[in-house]
């Protein structure tokens, strides 16, 4: 947890997470009962109506309780969660396994990528269910239902550059009222029928397996609809901490949806014509409209957590060099989380549109979801393995003992949900291997980026030594000519000439000669290199070799300032690095230093504020005296060099024209940058 929530009260903090983290899973009460008896395979009975809940009950405990509660939410890097957190520390426990920790590395890659595709389908969904909340006030509403679900997105992804700092404290009484109201609805209708509650023994989930195993095993891909969002718990877990998670959960959260679902058994089983949208329908005449307002409103509250979690892991991916810089625009200067990504705001937007246009319906799109959710779960399930036997050093019995109930159970949702592939399953998988091709081909590009740097470039050390040798020869060649002028002229007057200024003349001319000698090791890098006040900071891509920028603004501009330093960002397999560790410092002589700063991968690198803070330098670091020099490399594809396929490589160099600028990811100030290029051939 942050400095800033760790000042927060417990129950501030539980409140804020039942606005974020619990948005997702507390609205699928909406549509996961409809969507098992829609689905046309099970036949509407008391003996299925029981069995299902059962399942539905065992499901959440089993996934959410029992997994994320108890066992993933320990497994923190640092306090921080999420899917890139897990594998920043699994990755970072195997690095002695080369091939173990690739296999790693691709499959949480992969993973995060999948979180795109289910960050599309989600706010479709959810916001389209509730408003089809229309259709059972009116049928005639019917029409409005798509425009009516595109209009709130919209509003919904256009207010993002304005932030959530004033709306964001509204999400949590919202969502408390909500669980509220589906608590008291559920209530209302079990009151009516008790003997529902039955259905949490788990032998009546037992005797619909046995009865009807295929039919169980293939509508356990809309019975998983209750736990999508439950991934929330782990990814937010920086955001509000272990502890108020947990007491939402439990207090809160899963009393509320295990009543609901109850609830909807009872009024099944009072109106079996209800199946056709159970929630909406069991609710009375007079709050009907209501709680369509209410549901919507929770919906979006639901989009916002996953399109905030969208921009987050798209900076972290960003800065763990897995996709090329973004504009990243802060809404709250006073909040580093809060932020905005444009690029993915309305890529986003575009794919969700597209998806409520292309499937219509709430029930049309449950065959698309699930599977990317599924997958995200058991590669969770999978690292999580991997953190408590190689980071935590656990025995292999109990590792496997702690993780096997949880892999037979997500591999069964997820090899369900392969059955709806062909359905819709195929959109986030689609959309999720798109990012997963641009995020190796981005990481693989720039491997070989800086193979083609390391393979040409000199070592920093000696270039400088050979620079500032060679002016020292300059120097020295000109004062020995000096000198030789002025024994010349007296030779030519050895007459009048005082012996002992011949003498000291000679000396002086020896010692030139020596020194020019100890010397001309050094080569003469360039020539009328003049030397200015100021200091001069280069950005270096890699850690000990020599900066385009440096040897372009001595080609080019024949200067060189008084103070050199080579900065190199490194961003480290974790999610914070504070002040006391941010810098390593080795000065290489001549005034020159080479700088390390090192970054979390939820830290903002700001270079200017982390060069303020040395204290190795010998001059006042005054940034006004300051200037940036950034390297800017023009990727060319190349057949004639041996890389990634040609497709990639143009891909890549397409990915690289179109980035960000570093000076802005950097916070470098513009007006002191200056950019010096050079192509490269990958």
């Amino acid at each position: 947890m942050s400095k800033a929530h760790a000042k927060t009260s417990v129950p501030a903090l539980t409140l804020g997470a039942i606005g974020v983290v619990y948005g997702d899973i507390g609205t699928s009460v909406l549509y996961s009962v409809k969507e098992v008896f829609n689905s046309g395979h099970v036949a509407f009975n008391v003996a299925n109506i029981y069995g299902v809940l059962s399942l539905f009950v065992w499901t959440i405990t089993i996934i959410v309780s029992l997994k994320y509660i108890s066992l993933v939410l320990r497994a923190d890097n640092k306090g921080e969660g999420g899917l890139i957190a897990m594998l920043a520390l699994a990755s970072s426990a195997v690095k002695h396994r080369p091939k173990l920790h690739a296999v790693i590395m691709t499959m949480g890659i992969f993973g995060t990528c999948l979180f795109y595709g289910d960050g599309v389908i989600t706010p479709s969904i959810s916001v389209l269910s509730a408003v089809e909340g229309l259709t059972v006030v009116s049928p005639r509403l019917h029409s409005v239902v798509i425009p009516a679900t595109l209009t709130i997105l919209f509003i919904l992804f256009f207010v993002q550059k304005f932030g959530t700092k004033g709306i964001g404290k509204l999400f949590g009484p919202v969502m408390v009222l909500w669980f509220l109201l589906i608590a008291g609805i559920g209530v209302y209708h079990i009151q009516h029928n008790v003997e529902i509650l039955q259905a949490i023994n788990p032998i009546y989930a037992y005797q619909f397996v046995v009865t009807n195993p295929t039919l169980a095993f293939i509508i356990l891909g809309a019975v998983v609809l209750c736990v999508t969002g439950g991934e929330a718990l782990y990814a937010d877990m920086g955001h509000f901490g272990k502890k108020p998670i947990r007491i939402a959960w439990f207090s809160i959260v899963m009393p509320a949806l295990l009543l609901n679902y109850f609830g909807q058994g009872a009024f099944l089983l009072a109106n079996p014509d209800g199946k056709s949208n159970p929630f909406f329908l069991m609710i009375p005449d007079a709050m009907r409209i209501p709680m369509v307002v209410m549901a919507t409103l929770a919906t979006v509250i639901a989009s916002q957590a996953l399109i905030s979690g969208a921009f987050s892991i798209t900076k972290q991916a960003v800065q763990l060099g897995f996709l090329p810089r973004m504009r990243i625009v802060y809404t709250n200067v006073k909040e580093v989380g809060q932020i905005y990504i444009p690029a993915i705001n309305w890529g986003l937007f575009i794919a969700i549109a597209f998806a409520v246009v292309m499937f219509k319906s709430s029930g049309a799109l449950a065959a698309a979801y699930g599977i990317a959710v599924c997958t995200d779960m058991l590669i969770t399930t999978i690292l999580t393995f991997f953190v408590i036997r190689y980071a935590w050093k656990y025995p292999l019995l109990l590792c496997i003992a702690a993780t096997s109930l949880f892999f037979v159970v997500d591999f069964l949702f997820w090899a369900s949900n392969l059955l709806k592939l062909l359905k819709g399953g195929w959109f986030p998988l689609l959309l999720g291997g798109v990012m997963f091709v641009l995020m190796m081909t981005w990481r693989d590009g720039r491997n070989l980026v800086r193979i083609a740097h390391t393979t040409r470039q000199i070592n920093l050390k000696n270039f400088l030594d050979d620079l500032f040798g060679s002016f020292t020869n300059k120097r020295l060649q000109i004062a020995l000519e000096s000198t030789q002028g002025k024994l010349e002229k007296l030779t030519q007057d050895i007459e009048n000439a005082p012996l002992e200024n011949i003498q000291e003349l000679q000396n002086q001319q020896a010692l030139l000669q020596e020194k020019i000698l100890i010397n001309q090791r050094c080569q003469v890098l360039f020539e009328n290199i003049k030397k200015i006040k100021g200091i001069a900071v280069f950005m270096v891509s890699e850690v000990d070799i020599v900066p385009v920028a440096l040897k372009q603004n001595l080609k080019h501009n024949k200067c060189l300032h008084e103070y050199n330093i080579f900065v190199t960002v490194n961003t480290l397999e974790t999610p914070w690095v504070g002040l006391s560790k941010r810098s390593e410092v080795t000065y290489l002589g001549h005034n020159c230093w080479k700088v390390v700063l090192n970054f979390g991968f939820k830290n903002d690198p700001d270079v200017p504020d982390s060069l303020k803070h040395i204290q190795q330098f010998n001059f006042d670091f005054d940034p006004a005296k300051v200037s940036y020099f950034l390297s800017h490399e023009a990727v060319v594809a190349s057949e004639s060099i041996k890389g990634m396929a040609l497709w990639r490589e143009k891909l890549f160099a397409h990915m690289h024209r179109n980035a960000g600028t570093a000076a802005e990811f950097l916070k470098l100030p513009s007006n002191n940058v200056v950019e010096m290029g050079a192509k490269v051939e990958i």
